[in-house]
């Protein structure tokens, strides 16, 4: 996808969950984040909005601090809208050469930070949705580059919980988009695109792979082949905090 593609995407999302976060309450809980209500997934990804627009904002080798965060429940819905726009408006008028803060691979920080500020809303949206009914499915295109972003960038970190004593691969394969990665896990992670044998395969329709992989959503929309016992392995080992 590119930085466009992205932006649109954010821009696209972020409407979704502020219409379900109006829809449902400030109070309704959020069944994929049991801990949250929706009070606080619209704080958490708010908050992630406008840290990421002071990274691109005011370029440094640093990350920005943590903004202050205090809406209250009459203006939660608003303040969310106001921090998509202005990050969406931000990442737009960034120059291609941007130099700033970032923490994973990426062909620049620009590129970084409106594909993870993209992904960062898509998966909050799902969760705002699945407050109140279900998830509107990701287009193909978009879900498959959140797949990669995890698959390549996000596990492939230093400091992961994804680990084995015994080297084990993952497969997975995207059935109406026909992408293939295989997950190399060992001491370390690494993720390479393309077909080959791996001892457990899994394949579904890119969305529905999106929101597994990111424990959302259940293994019931996989078709599932080889140990199934690495699928616990990555429910209890993957969680992505603070930026997903």
């Amino acid at each position: 996808m590119e930085i466009s593609e992205h932006i649109a995407a954010l821009r696209d999302d972020g409407d979704l969950m502020a219409k379900a976060a109006a829809a449902a309450g400030p109070d309704a809980p959020i069944p994929t984040c049991p801990e949250w209500t929706m009070r606080d997934l619209v704080r958490h990804t708010g908050t992630v909005h406008r840290w990421a627009t002071a990274n691109v904002a005011k370029p440094s080798s640093e990350p920005a601090g943590p903004p202050e965060v205090d809406p209250d429940d009459a203006a939660l819905v608003e303040w969310f809208r106001e921090g998509v726009a202005d990050l969406a408006s931000t990442l737009e008028s960034a120059p291609p050469d941007l130099e700033c803060w970032s923490f994973m691979a990426a062909p620049s920080p620009l590129a970084f930070w409106a594909r993870r500020q993209c992904h960062e809303t898509g998966i909050h949206r799902a969760d705002a949705e699945s407050a109140s009914g279900p998830m509107t499915p990701f287009p193909p295109a978009v879900a498959v580059d959140g797949i990669d972003e995890l698959l390549v960038a996000f596990i492939t970190r230093r400091g992961g919980r994804l680990a084995s004593d015994v080297p084990r691969t993952l497969g997975v394969h995207t059935t109406d988009t026909n992408d293939d990665w295989v997950v190399h896990i060992a001491d370390t992670v690494t993720t390479t695109r393309g077909h080959d044998e791996a001892e457990c395969v899994i394949s579904a329709t890119a969305s529905d792979l999106q929101l597994f992989l990111w424990n959302r959503a259940d293994r019931s929309t996989l078709h599932v082949t080889g140990d199934t016992a690495l699928l616990d392995k990555w429910r209890d080992s993957v969680t992505i905090r603070w930026g997903g």
